[in-house]
């Protein structure tokens, strides 16, 4: 138990590192951790509860975390720990040993009267043991470890070296993100004598650089954040100053729908801490580029909002977030578009000198691009890739030069000037130049769409040779990598194979190709030549990895609501499947089978049906033979099966899974009085193998959609 501490006071507790202009990308993760750091030092001492808030700030120059309800000491706690048995602790004249003092000091307890140690237990098991009420930790030591330990481990990729004029005149080196020039620490008005980064603690930090320059005064904790509004022109919580941005750009907008990517929005709202929107414009013979190209260049370069109709057309309209708020605005709006012009020209340049040599042109080139050390270069890739998508294409009956043709061209825009100036582009201007190059319409989409799907949730190829292309690409790249040693181990996975492996699962399943995947991974181990890359990689292993991302992927699905569940999903993927499109479906239909009253019959019994057969070591016949059943029972189990099998495997055949799995529940009374009347494993050698060869038939029949014996 406890003891409170009659005289402890309980505040609100700031602190507030100010600093010059803080990592804009890493901003939003650097007030994250510097709040959640300090607060977790002073609950693990007993200062803040798991009542107390935590407010985080962050602006461009500074860090900041408000934590409600801290005390300035935490409440007395008892200690009982065991030091050391008795023969250790002290010697032969009872005193008390090196080892004891040692112990004790690491402690704390270097000067505690020895005396007052508690003796337990009998003969070898006496021990002493430190029992006391141990002082609660106060606030300003701890906040003080707190803000050093906390400084220490924030998310800080590159650290700057600079030297601060200590007051004895000396010079302290120092490192942090930024340099820092304020430290607020105050409980409610009190002002906690921390420092740290070579500055002292106190009640100041600064305003707004330009519209309120100078130091403000935080005259208690709880008016921080009005007064840096009020006073100082900052607008220190970082979600709030976000949220103002989103709804300012949203007005500014008008009718027209303002681009706004997550990561652009958090990038802007860390370069400002007064946010002011203004709308520009350019010239509106940069909108004969592709809009991809203008777009990619404003947000990049300039971090500025594109504006499109309600079609999606780019508008040569923008809207910039500016750190000054002025009713004339002029200066920043003719500043800005006078700077995005040579970034837009630059752009037009690009794309005007790609189109002057067709991408078919470019194909030998690619033979100078290293695309792997062990693998080859990026042509060599091409021809691998071309021997897949030819295959898959025959096999759907598909246009093969199609494929072929969007295969040979979807890597050469690599080697224009626009994808080297960004190579987020790659593929979109592969897209653009074919269709300038008078390409086929499918073969342009294919160079774009063969990066499909680009993350989870991003949308599928649109035409068939796209989507055959993209099967085609990630394959060669899993089947490569994987062959040259760099498959996936724990969290690494530089190649991003799990991302390849998922598009080849969702290319295959929603867009319901009825291709066979252990064919797939063969026809890709094909491309390559007869060495290492064909021996490490596998089909069996690569085959396992794609189902381990699927598996992932049906985890996700869910019918009416209602997510699959680990035993479904391992019903059907424990059947390996060859062709996985029909999955959802054979899910759904597991899902409908096992909401019949017969179906937890019908799953014991094949699970039981399946340890059987698995124990069996000797070779089962083929087929059942009518003609040596000899048991009323087992007759009318093969009888039940005979006349329920054409029915079965039509219901296949036509993947009619609802159908088939509710025709099982005509087997199910005679596969019971089966096991009832019948012992499988007779004496009789012939007698025992024809009655493992009706279980296997039956099993069989019993396991077309999914390992019933899952779900047992």
């Amino acid at each position: 138990m406890s003891t409170s501490n009659s005289s402890s006071q309980s505040a609100n507790l700031l602190i507030e590192v100010f600093t010059e202009e803080l990592p804009p990308k890493s901003l939003r993760r650097l007030g994250n951790a510097f709040g959640e750091g300090i607060y977790t030092s002073l609950k693990a001492a007993g200062l803040a509860t798991d009542t107390s808030t935590v407010t985080g700030f962050a602006t461009p120059r500074r860090l900041a975390v408000l934590i409600t309800d801290v005390v300035d000491q935490a409440p007395d706690y008892p200690v009982r720990e065991k030091l050391l048995p008795m023969s250790i602790a002290f010697d032969a004249d009872g005193k008390a040993t090196a080892p004891l003092l040692k112990k004790l000091g690491s402690l704390g307890y270097a000067d505690i009267d020895l005396n007052i140690l508690e003796k337990a237990g009998e003969g070898k098991n006496e021990a002493l043991y430190l029992n006391v009420i141990a002082k609660g930790a106060f606030l300003e030591q701890t906040a003080q470890a707190a803000l050093e330990q906390t400084l220490n481990k924030l998310p800080i990729a590159k650290m700057m070296h600079y030297q601060v004029l200590q007051k004895n005149g000396q010079l302290a080196d120092v490192q942090f993100a930024r340099p820092a020039h304020r430290i607020i620490a105050l409980h409610g008005s009190n002002t906690l004598k921390l420092s740290s980064l070579g500055i002292d603690a106190d009640n100041q930090t600064e305003g707004h650089r330009f519209l309120a320059p100078g130091a403000i005064t935080i005259a208690n904790a709880d008016q921080y954040e009005a007064d840096l509004q009020a006073k100082a022109k900052v607008i220190p919580s970082f979600d709030k100053r976000r949220a103002q941005i989103e709804a300012a750009l949203f007005k500014a907008a008008g009718d027209d729908l303002v681009l706004m990517p997550d990561s652009l929005l958090d990038e802007v709202t860390a370069l400002v801490e007064w946010p002011a929107i203004y709308e520009c414009h350019f010239d509106e013979e940069f909108l004969e580029v592709p809009q991809e190209c203008l777009i990619l260049t404003m947000q990049t370069n300039q971090k500025y909002f594109a504006l499109t109709d309600k079609q999606g057309k780019l508008r040569n309209r923008f809207l910039i977030v500016s750190n000054i708020e002025t009713d004339k605005p002029h200066a920043i709006v003719s500043g800005n578009e006078r700077v995005v012009r040579p970034r837009l020209s630059d752009a037009r340049f690009f794309y005007m000198q790609d189109q002057k040599r067709p991408l078919a042109s470019r194909v030998a080139d690619l033979g100078k691009v290293v695309y792997h050390n062990q693998l080859g270069n990026q042509l060599d890739r091409t021809k691998r890739v071309q021997g897949i998508a030819a295959g898959i294409a025959k096999t759907l009956g598909a246009d093969q030069k199609l494929a072929e043709r969007a295969a040979e061209l979807a890597k050469t825009d690599l080697l224009t000037d626009m994808v080297g100036e960004f190579p987020e582009l790659q593929g979109i201007m592969g897209n653009y130049y074919a269709k300038h190059d008078g390409e086929n319409a499918e073969v342009a989409a294919a160079c774009s769409e063969h990066y499909m799907p680009r993350f989870a949730g991003d949308a599928l190829p649109q035409t068939q040779t796209g989507t055959i292309l993209a099967i085609a690409d990630k394959l060669e790249t899993l089947v490569g990598i994987w062959g040259v040693g760099l498959a996936p181990t724990g969290d690494k996975d530089p190649y991003a194979l799990r991302r390849h492996a998922l598009g080849i699962c969702r290319l295959l399943l929603e867009k319901n190709l009825s291709l066979n995947l252990p064919v797939l991974i063969e026809l890709a181990r094909a491309q390559f030549p007869q060495n290492d890359v064909q021996e490490k990689a596998q089909a069996a292993d690569i085959y396992a990895f794609i189902i381990d991302r699927l598996r992932a992927y049906l985890r996700d699905q869910a019918v009416a609501g209602k997510p699959f569940t680990s035993a479904e999903i391992d019903a059907v993927l424990s059947q390996s499947p060859a062709q996985i499109n029909d999955l959802i479906a054979r899910l759904t239909a597991l899902r409908e089978f096992n909401a019949l009253p017969q179906a937890p019959q019908l799953a014991a019994a094949n699970k039981r049906i399946s340890n059987i057969l698995k124990k069996t070591t000797t070779a089962i016949p083929t087929a059942c033979s009518s003609k040596l059943l000899q048991i009323p029972a087992e007759s009318a189990l093969y009888q039940a099966l005979e006349a329920a099998t054409p029915a079965l495997d039509a219901a296949y055949d036509q993947r009619q899974f609802v159908e088939l799995l509710k025709a099982l529940v005509a087997l199910s009374a005679p596969i019971d009085q089966f096991f009832a009347d019948v012992m499988v494993m007779d004496p009789n050698p012939e007698l025992r193998d024809n009655r493992l060869a009706l279980l296997q038939q039956l099993h069989q029949k019993m396991n077309l959609v999914a390992d019933l014996g899952k779900l047992a």
